[in-house]
């Protein structure tokens, strides 16, 4: 049986290519008419990253959009417009891209880190409080992998000791909490349109929000301190040059009448495989059925037992799945905060005091997660077959058998 893994040269149980970004010529056409036309500058001639905002605003059900570089600066952009001030602490989770915590030592402040849910690998709301202190000043729940944060148990938290709500809707375009899109529920959204995500145009990204204050003050920060009605070489805030370019919102635009038939499909095929690998031992699908009615799965996760699997390593699984033909990956090596930036405090924000110490921080679940338990399987294949999800089961089958031997 060992001689049949694909890692010991057998035959790949799923043998398919599963392309990304999914495109034709209507995206080359689209973008074309952009070089041709030679207007390819914002806000000058942004009449096509305007349509663009206000297309996503729409689907996102929010009164506005307002487009930036990436989605790192995003979530900057809308930390720094909701007010916070030097010193002042963020709750974040340790189970997300560098961005979400790094964006807060950009506004110099400080990212204070609550373990994640066990069961959705998103930050815990019975958690949230006990970080809480009278320098708190917002929270960035990350809608991690395209399920919803628990956002109802989050947003009473944040009314009852008035905090700001940023949601890292990086992976969520698309999904839904109770029926609401992702990134409408809070005082802001913040998506990314980086080369992996949903939805993308290489790089870039976009801020959500009903807040008339909250936009104007993110479209001035994004426009090197403009406000409107203001002269061209008039600045009132600390801003840059965040804009986005013509060519990518009208390739964006173009790319979103695909995303809600790809996140359909995404959708189904996820609750299909966990269907099927609920019945693996050893194997546990994240759970569902706690306020998400769109899954949007940017990244598929289930939860591995090596005990179940003769103590193979996740590492050395996570090789053997992909060498089977399921692109898959073990996921973050490590926590955030035992990254070098936090462990060794290498970074310019001379507003974090002394006695913060993120050696001495530890999350239980979420170094489970990073080390022995979580494995993801990238989005794009999740919108293949049913008879592509049979395959993925095949393959951890496959593997558990051959190592059981």
């Amino acid at each position: 049986m060992k001689q049949n893994l694909a890692i010991l040269g057998g035959p790949k149980t799923l043998d398919k290519k599963f392309d990304w970004p999914v495109y034709d010529e209507s995206d080359v056409n689209a973008v074309a008419e952009i070089v041709r036309s030679g207007n390819w500058g914002n806000p000058d001639c942004g009449d096509v990253v305007e349509a663009f905002e206000k297309e996503f605003a729409s689907f996102c059900g929010t009164k506005y959009a307002l487009t930036c570089v990436n989605g790192s600066v995003a979530l900057r952009l809308a930390l720094i417009a909701c007010g916070v001030k030097p010193g002042d602490e963020v709750i974040v989770p340790p189970y997300t891209f560098i961005a979400t915590a790094s964006i807060v030592l950009e506004a110099n402040c400080v990212p204070v880190f609550v373990d994640i849910d066990p069961d959705t690998y998103n930050i815990n709301p019975a958690k949230i409080e006990a970080a809480i202190t009278i320098r708190t000043k917002a929270i960035i729940p990350v809608h991690f992998a395209g399920q919803s944060c628990d956002m109802d148990g989050i947003m009473s938290i944040a009314k009852k000791h008035n905090l700001r709500v940023i949601e890292d809707a990086c992976h969520g375009h698309g999904a839904e909490y109770k029926g609401k899109k992702l990134g409408s529920i809070g005082d802001a959204g913040c998506f990314s349109f980086q080369s992996s995500k949903n939805l993308t145009c290489g790089e870039g990204g976009i801020i959500t929000t009903n807040n008339e204050e909250l936009y104007d003050m993110i479209n001035s920060l994004r426009n090197v301190g403009r406000v409107k009605d203001g002269q061209w070489y008039e600045h009132h805030y600390a801003g840059c040059n965040y804009r986005m370019t013509q060519m990518q919102a009208i390739l964006l635009s173009n790319q979103l009448k695909r995303l809600n038939e790809q996140t359909a499909r995404r959708h189904e095929n996820g609750t299909y495989l966990n269907s099927l690998l609920e019945k693996i031992d050893g194997i546990k699908p994240l759970s569902r059925g706690l306020g998400e009615t769109v899954h949007c799965y940017h990244i598929y996760i289930f939860k591995y037992d090596l005990s179940k699997f003769n103590n193979l390593s996740k590492v050395e699984f996570a090789k053997m799945l992909a060498a089977e033909g399921v692109p898959c990956f073990m996921g973050y090596p490590e926590p955030l905060y035992k990254q070098p930036l936090f462990q060794k405090k290498s970074f310019m924000c001379y507003a974090i005091p002394p006695e913060v110490d993120y050696t001495k921080v530890f999350c239980h679940e979420t170094e489970k997660a990073c080390y022995t338990e979580a494995v993801w399987i990238f989005q794009n294949t999740l919108l293949g077959t049913k008879e592509d999800m049979d395959k993925i089961a095949e393959a951890i089958i496959k593997i558990q058998k051959a190592i059981k031997e």
